[in-house]
């Protein structure tokens, strides 16, 4: 599961909720890292680590000291937002920007993973389908985060996904109702009404092997409670992967 799944919580409430649900693995939210000592008691925490993320390259340099301290495998960061300029000159900007950050991740043996967006955060990344994910990744030689909340909608996903396996690192899952017209206003699995089953059966048949990652956020998660929306979330993302086979 990652952090932001409970985003107001401190350090110390995470820890504590953590032991109690007996929750191993944990993506770490970078922004939680501003609490003094924070990187210290996640290091002599015991969990294991999936990655640390954050929003765009402005604290990269900081989540891939931190992913190596806490032995994460990646950093998950977004494109940030491309301004007035086009989209091609957006994402050359954003090569230029990564190329010596790729260079300091591979120093540290940390992967960077890219994660598209959905396109109502335009604040956030430029990149907002799966299929550019993927072909901006393969230029710059970074990973990519499937977030299934923004690309469940995408034509003929499962190509996609297929032929771009070979760049994908991470998957996350939440629901989404339609209808809803914010983001982001994500729900627990099984409440919604995208078909997880189909999508992530999609990703297994086309021979992913990584982490499913747990990312809920928004107005109905803080109105059910994090420990109630976190316990349901990773039990009904528990009883669809096993029952896929995973």
């Amino acid at each position: 599961m990652s952090q932001i799944s409970s985003w107001s919580w401190s350090i110390a409430d995470d820890l504590a909720f953590y032991r109690g649900a007996g929750v191993h693995t944990v993506g770490v939210a970078l922004r939680k890292l501003d609490e003094p000592g924070a990187a210290g008691r996640l290091a002599a925490s015991g969990l294991a680590w999936s990655d640390v993320i954050g929003v765009g390259s402005g604290r990269l340099a900081e989540g891939i000291a931190l992913a190596a301290r806490l032995g994460a495998p990646m950093v998950v960061l977004t494109t940030g937002p491309a301004g007035p300029v086009t989209w091609e000159e957006a994402a050359d900007r954003f090569a230029e920007t990564m190329a010596p950050l790729v260079d300091q991740a591979g120093v540290a043996g940390v992967g960077l993973t890219l994660e598209h967006t959905n396109s109502l955060r335009a604040d956030v990344g430029f990149v907002h389908t799966l299929r550019d994910a993927i072909d901006l990744a393969r230029r710059i030689d970074l990973g990519v985060c499937v977030e299934v909340n923004a690309c469940w909608g995408e034509r003929d996903l499962a190509r996609t996904i297929a032929e771009g396996i070979d760049r994908i690192r991470l998957v996350q899952v939440s629901d989404y109702a339609i209808g809803t017209t914010s983001t982001p206003d994500r729900l627990v699995p099984g409440d919604g009404d995208i078909p997880l089953e189909r999508i992530l059966g999609q990703v297994l048949a086309a021979g992913y092997d990584g982490a499913f990652e747990l990312e809920l956020v928004g107005p109905r998660i803080d109105a059910e409670g994090y420990a109630s929306a976190i316990t349901r979330g990773v039990d009904r993302l528990s009883e669809l992967l096993t029952d896929l086979g995973a």
